[in-house]
């Protein structure tokens, strides 16, 4: 099967080189079509860029010129009323100057003020020049205004004063009679050259503007200044067609003033005919934008010509793999025939998982024919305990971490149930890159072996007559107890069990009785070992040993004296145990704690046996602890009898 995918991908090499080398230009004007792409969205960024800050600046300067406007209407309110009641006093026309002069000296922004009669002439001004002779009857807003009966303020459309010949801007409002008949006019102006210095404050660049117009389209000012344009009306130019329907908005257009294209923002003014422009120059906008464009797109189309190059010199290498796949095509022959003779299964396995070649001995092994697991998953059969661990080893191959390992895992045998394997992995690359492409597995049946370590673990740790826990791994969970014991403040207690006169049962019974007895003593230890951190073991001989974590010593003496009580009941008899005449034993208990001085298993094994060393010298068949060796004088250990080391010796010492 191998023989036949390396000639067909001999076959597929000679039939696609003109579809690489079309694949590899579409490929290459992709590249270049999607930096441009890229391009253009940054472009479109600035632009928004440019818009968002034009809008937000239109906004700010809109307001400063509706309190500029504000402030000035104040003052005029202010005269008008003044005037309205008080024109008729003595000295009438003195006061109204002086209060004209005093307001212009608290608006600075203020070029003038002006008072007109009812047929255009001067009253008076905060002008410092002869009024006499002055007649403003021609002005659109003293026409307006005589018209209309409209007491709100007129902002009128710039005029050059006749005071000063600059351009002004003029606010006014109607000055009525007592009767309500038109009685004049009273005028404040600002100049445009305020608000030209005000415009000058903020950066649109050299080809950017700011622009206030009243709302039907008349410049009011502008920034840069030009004198030709103030009081030009706008309302027919393409920017003005745009910004007619929304309050505010942007709007691109070529200037009719200088024939810049330019990207603006405007905004009406909720209060007053007013409206902002702000305009910046596209392109000087964009020229950031338009120099990094270059730099990036000359690398993009750069990059993408070296791989057009090394596409190009990658095709002149087809014609050389159709060599390589023919020499690799024999190598698979060969595999294959020494895999076939292998008693072990031999599996080939894809970078997917996916098994392309299994050896004949798979039907010994697994129980199905390498036809069958041909193109099935290698871990299907798995069992789930294994399994992230297989995974695990399997992902290490594939990244190339490591390019062999040897595992022992479970898997589904076909008729006999679960076996175990043991399985050489070996990563197998690719001639061309490489790069891992694959796994070769050579696997043997390991079931007799594993059960026999299995077997032989249980030997190491339990007892083989009692079926109890060793004295060796005893020792050990005692020590990691206490370790634990220490880090939580918990207590540990241990109860060394012994059986009373079990010599002389023997010697009276036999061996045979001996053992059997052992074992329902011990059966009646186990039945009190009913939690997790307990453990019940033999200790040696006829003495055994119960573990109790997280319990102190009072809890400790209520399991012993259950247990004593308990052997007691079983009823064995025994003829030299005269004090009882069955079967009894005797308990020593130590406990280490936070308040005792027992730190080491040495400590505790020591304390426990000196403790059932007692309570056989008190008679048997009872239990005793630590506590009642130092509260008892009696119990006190006697100085004649040496202390012994129990952990250091195999069986510990009879009491007869």
């Amino acid at each position: 099967m191998l023989d036949q995918k390396n000639k067909a991908g001999a076959g597929w090499l000679k039939s696609t080189g003109p579809a690489a080398g079309l694949l590899l230009i579409v490929l290459c004007a992709s590249i270049i079509g999607l930096g441009w792409y890229r391009e253009t969205q940054l472009r479109d960024s600035d632009i928004r860029a440019a818009e968002l800050e034009a809008g937000n600046l239109a906004r700010s300067l809109i307001q400063q010129a509706e309190d500029s406007v504000e402030l000035v209407d104040n003052a005029l309110i202010g005269i008008v009323h003044w005037l309205e009641n008080f024109r008729d006093r003595p000295n009438a026309i003195k006061h109204l100057q002086d209060l004209l002069h005093l307001r212009k000296a608290t608006l600075p922004r203020l070029r003038g003020l002006f008072v007109y009669a009812a047929d255009g002439s001067w009253i008076a001004t905060s002008e410092t020049e002869n009024i006499r002779g002055h007649n403003n009857s021609d002005r659109n807003y003293f026409r307006q205004h005589r018209e209309s009966g409209d007491r709100g303020p007129l902002i009128g459309q710039p005029v050059r004063s006749r005071s000063g010949g600059q351009w002004i801007v003029t606010i006014t409002r109607r000055l009525n009679g007592p009767n309500g008949e038109f009685a004049g006019v009273v005028l404040a102006s600002l100049d445009v050259g305020y608000f030209v210095r005000n415009f000058s404050q903020f950066e649109v660049g050299r080809e950017g503007s700011l622009a206030l117009l009243r709302t039907d389209g008349t410049l009011l000012a502008r920034y840069p200044f030009d004198d030709q344009v103030v009081g030009r009306n706008f309302s027919g130019s393409s920017f003005y067609r745009h910004a007619t329907n929304e309050q505010s908005g942007t709007v691109h257009f070529l200037s009719v003033l200088d024939g810049v294209a330019r990207i603006s923002a405007y905004h009406r003014s909720q209060k007053l005919p007013l409206m902002m422009l702000v305009a910046r120059g596209r392109d000087e906008v964009l020229a950031p934008w338009r120099t990094e464009a270059y730099w990036r797109m000359s690398m993009v189309i750069g990059l993408t010509l070296v791989m057009g190059v090394l596409g190009l010199l990658m095709l002149r290498e087809l014609a050389s793999r159709q060599r390589l796949l023919r020499t690799v095509s024999s190598r698979e022959a060969e595999f294959r025939l020494l895999a076939e003779a292998s008693n072990d299964m031999v599996s080939r396995i894809a970078f997917d998982g996916t098994l392309t070649y299994v050896s004949p001995s798979s039907q010994r092994i697994l129980g199905w024919s390498s036809e069958e697991l041909v193109g099935g998953q290698a871990l299907a059969g798995l069992s789930p305990e294994d399994r992230s661990t297989v995974e695990s080893v399997v992902a290490d191959l594939k990244r190339g971490s490591k390019s062999e390992a040897m595992i022992a895992y479970r898997t589904r045998h076909r008729t006999t149930g679960t076996v175990w394997l043991e399985s050489s992995l070996s990563v197998t690359r690719d001639p061309q890159t490489g790069r891992v492409n694959g796994v070769v597995a050579i696997s043997r049946d390991v079931t007799e072996h594993k059960q026999l370590e299995g077997h032989l673990s249980r030997l190491a740790t339990l007892d083989s007559l009692t079926g109890l826990a060793n004295r060796r791994f005893l020792d050990d969970r005692a020590e990691r107890e206490l370790a634990l014991a220490r880090q939580t403040a918990n207590p540990v207690s241990l109860v060394l069990i012994d059986a009373d006169h079990f010599k002389a049962f023997n010697d009276t019974y036999g061996h045979l009785a001996g053992d059997n007895c052992l074992q329902q003593i011990a059966a009646v230890i186990q039945s009190h070992s009913t939690r997790p951190g307990d453990l019940a073991a033999r200790y040696g001989g006829e003495e055994f040993a119960l573990l109790l974590a997280d319990t102190d010593a009072d809890g400790a003496m209520v399991v012993a004296q259950r247990i004593r009580a308990a052997v007691e009941e079983l009823g064995i008899p025994h003829v030299g145990n005269s004090a009882a005449g069955v079967v009894t034993v005797s308990l020593g208990v130590a406990t280490a704690s936070v308040t005792t001085k027992l730190r080491t298993l040495k400590d505790v094994i020591r304390q426990s046996d000196q403790a059932l060393y007692r309570a056989k010298e008190a008679g048997r068949n009872r239990a005793l602890d630590d506590r009642e060796l130092m509260q008892s004088p009696t119990l006190q250990p006697s100085l004649a009898i040496p202390s012994v080391e129990l952990a250091n010796v195999t069986e510990p010492p009879q009491l007869r």
